[in-house]
């Protein structure tokens, strides 16, 4: 499953990674990361949490490299990311470096409660 959401408000992109993960499935929520983008201002912030990632194919690297530069498109400013298990990391970082322009802060967190208190919410 991939959830993409948002509160404006807040400035705030949400993206979920949980079970099985497809590119196909991230293909189909491309819309969604787009539209939800675009309601947000320059210096927009993004959370991303890999807590119930089971799974995701080698193949969703071209998706998640498409999401990053549409963020970089859109100025975004920081992302924190909710890794708790070390082996959950797809890559981000070697895809971070190749895919972000404008070099947003990365931070990287154990749990969504490090993450709240780093995102002020």
């Amino acid at each position: 499953m991939f959830l993409v959401t948002s509160n404006p408000g807040l400035q705030l992109l949400f993206l979920a990674y949980a079970g099985d993960v497809t590119p196909e499935e991230l293909r189909r929520r491309r819309p969604d990361l787009e539209t939800l983008a675009a309601g947000l201002r320059a210096g927009l912030r993004v959370l991303v949490d890999f807590t119930h990632l089971d799974r995701m194919a080698v193949q969703c690297a071209e998706e998640i490299g498409f999401g990053m530069e549409l963020l970089d498109r859109h100025e975004v400013s920081l992302v924190v990311r909710v890794i708790p298990d070390p082996h959950k990391d797809i890559g981000m970082s070697i895809l971070t470096l190749f895919h972000y322009k404008h070099r947003p802060r990365i931070l990287t967190c154990k749990n969504l409660s490090a993450a709240a208190k780093l995102l002020a919410v």
